[in-house]
This record gives C-alpha cells, structure tokens and sequence, in this order.
C-alpha cells in the first residue's frame, strides 16, 4: 500500500507518514494503532485475494454455496467490516465444525467472519434476496 492510500484510509496526512516512515518523527501509541488498522484489508478486498481458496476450505468442512452478504456486497465495508457468508451446510454437518471454518476462513482472509447456513431460513429471507455468489 502506498502512502497515498495509507493516507486516505486512515485519515492521517502523508507527509506526517512519510516522516514516520523516514523516521524523522516517532508515532504515539494511539497514532500506530490507527495506521494498524488502517492496513487491515476491507472484506470485499480480502474475499477477492483469496475466493478460491475460500472455497476450498468451505469444501473442506462439509459446506457449499458460499455467498457473501451485507457490506462487502453493498460495497459499505471497511478495515472494521467482517466478512458476512451464507452456506449450504452438508447433512452431517454441525454446528461445530461451521464455528471450526469460521476460525479457519479468519485467518485466511484477515477479517472477522461470520457464517450462516441457509437451511432454516424462510424463501424471502433478506439474506437470501441479498446474497450473491462468493
């Protein structure tokens, strides 16, 4: 990331970032958290780096149909956005191992994530009319 776009993202101005870069002035605590953050990638950024290996992983777990919902689809998300994934889960899988790939999905991508199975949601379900194809 350039700092043009550490810049944008967090607010600060990129001559203060060049100059903690260059190390002609030293960052606060509060100052270096913000720039953490603001490194953290946006949800739609992290689910586009690695899709296929997302699938993938759903695949591992017993899980299919990944979709994504709510702000990374509405194109609202930020570094403080999860990750929001509708599945299909396979009959014998349970409530646990949708946790295990939630954990796992985490750390692939980056961002907090969070899961819901499609199978007791009613047909008009807002999720569902949103969803859309991982």
């Amino acid at each position: 990331m350039s700092q043009s776009q550490l810049a944008l993202r967090s607010g600060v101005a990129q001559p203060n970032i060049a100059a903690y870069e260059a190390g002609r002035r030293n960052p606060s605590a509060a100052m270096v958290e913000r720039l953490r953050s603001a490194l953290r990638p946006f949800p739609r950024e992290a689910l586009e780096q690695h899709r296929d290996e997302l699938k993938r992983l759903a695949e591992e777990y017993g899980l299919s149909n990944v979709r994504v919902f709510g702000s990374a689809v509405a194109g609202a998300d930020t570094v403080e956005s999860d990750l929001d994934l509708l599945v299909t889960r396979a009959p014998r899988v349970g409530l646990l191992a949708i946790a295990e790939f939630a954990t796992a999905a985490e750390r692939l991508l980056g961002v907090p994530v969070d899961v819901v199975t499609d199978g007791a949601l009613p047909a008009d379900h807002p999720i569902l009319r949103s969803a859309v194809a991982a």
